[in-house]
């Protein structure tokens, strides 16, 4: 969640939902639903960070971290009302996700409120996956007892590295040695693990990115999440980029790292079902993560986070205090919102449906009432014939089948190191 937040029309102060996202959302009772949750504090603000996060404690009138969760329950009490006055159907949540800045700098028990209040006003579907991430310094026992006892059903645990020099490039302030720790503590609670590392630091070696990896492997979580540092403008590590107190990152250099980790994880039992993202099987993935990429909808609660409604995107005013404000004043917290227009959903489709382990299902992308002249024209057999020989898509995939009558775009693993290239391709 970028803490710049995009161009967009205004959104009306009683957040109501245009007609044709009224009318759509009739018809999609039959996909999942899912709940973000932002919640913005930090210890201390790393120096790769471009998310919409705050060190203080107090940030303003309704905006400590003692306040937060009945400002969060606020939004989601609204959000039933909005739907409800929509006359969308009642759906309920498929998936919670807390995430941050740090949620664990919260009281395990206020984290287990806020919870509470989703249930209540939404529902949790039987088997619902509910995830917070955490800082391992943050993670004892009593604390994954509570989240537990709650609900939470996943923790992923913020590693980035098992390496005290790339965790100090990165300005990660966690002791390396207490991940184990708090892996243990999660598994004894009965909670599912995910750890996340992020590889292509300026200084990280590959040894010490082999070095992570085989850190993780010992603790055999059931996900691990792997992705490629990305130096976001306006941060303090691409001032020191710029200056030339850290070199550049190296996109060979990642694509190497990123072999390795196919490589190692691969070998290990894990296997992809998103470019950065392996699992131990189908009941190990992330399925929150997977509505970003397969069209559903999700309400994002907190300052600066993003909803998906219908095809209608919208985003929260940025700053804790301004968003207490808006929600205290009975009016909605969005800022801005957008409504996808043909080429968008096009592009979208292709492009998320690409990056999971499924592929993009070539019938169905054709059949898009908005492929035509004026977006995307439908992928042609020859298309997918010149990425297969060239060892960018799978060859048994994308024969047509029974299940699949044209086949399906699943990248191999060049692919997945090529994917935007292979996106653009495929889009003509």
């Amino acid at each position: 969640m970028p803490s710049v937040l995009p161009p967009g029309d205004p959104m009306p102060a009683d957040g109501s939902l245009p007609e044709a996202v009224r009318a759509d959302l009739a018809s999609r009772t039959d996909r999942p639903f899912g709940l973000y949750v932002h919640i913005p504090f930090c210890q201390v603000r790393c120096g790769y960070c471009d998310f919409n996060t705050y060190t203080a404690e107090d940030l303003g009138p309704g905006a400590s971290r003692q306040s937060y969760p009945d400002t969060l329950i606020r939004e989601l009490e609204f959000a039933a009302e909005t739907l409800q006055a929509a006359g969308a159907p009642q759906r309920q949540l498929d998936t919670v996700f807390f995430g941050g800045g740090t949620p664990t700098l919260l009281p395990a028990e206020e984290l287990a409120r806020i919870l509470a209040a989703a249930r209540e006003l939404f529902g949790l579907t039987p088997g619902a996956e509910v995830t917070t991430e955490a800082n391992p310094d943050t993670m004892t026992e009593a604390s994954a007892g509570v989240l537990a006892e709650a609900g939470f059903t996943r923790v992923s645990l913020g590693m980035q590295s098992a390496v005290p020099h790339v965790l100090a490039t990165l300005d990660r302030t966690h002791n390396p040695e207490n991940v184990p720790a708090a892996h243990q503590t999660l598994r004894s609670a009965g909670l599912q693990t995910s750890l996340d590392l992020i590889y292509g630091t300026p200084g990280e070696s590959l040894g010490d990115w082999e070095h992570s990896l085989r850190s993780v492997l010992q603790l055999r979580p059931d996900h691990v999440s792997a992705y490629s540092l990305i130096v976001e403008e306006g941060t303090a590590l691409s001032a020191q980029i710029r200056r030339g107190v850290l070199e550049d990152i190296d996109a060979d250099d990642q694509a190497d790292k990123y072999l390795l980790a196919d490589e190692l994880l691969t070998a290990a039992g894990y296997a992809w079902y998103e470019v950065s993202n392996f699992s131990t099987g189908e009941e190990t993935r992330s399925r929150h993560n997977l509505h970003y990429w397969q069209d559903t909808d999700w309400w994002g609660a907190g300052p600066g986070a993003h909803s998906h409604l219908a095809g209608m995107r919208w985003w929260n005013v940025k700053h804790p205090a301004a968003y207490a404000q808006r929600l205290h004043a009975g009016a909605s917290p969005g800022h801005g919102r957008e409504i996808l227009d043909d080429d968008a959903k096009v592009l979208e489709h292709l492009m998320l449906r690409l990056r999971i382990a499924e592929g993009l299902e070539i019938a169905e992308y054709n059949a898009l009432p908005q492929l035509g002249p004026s977006a995307a024209e439908p992928i042609s057999d020859r298309l997918i014939a010149e990425l297969v020989k060239e060892g960018l898509l799978e060859e048994e995939a994308a024969q047509p089948s029974a299940a699949h009558p044209a086949g399906r775009a699943v990248l191999t693993l060049q692919g997945r190191l090529l994917a935007d290239a292979v996106t653009r391709r495929l889009l003509g």
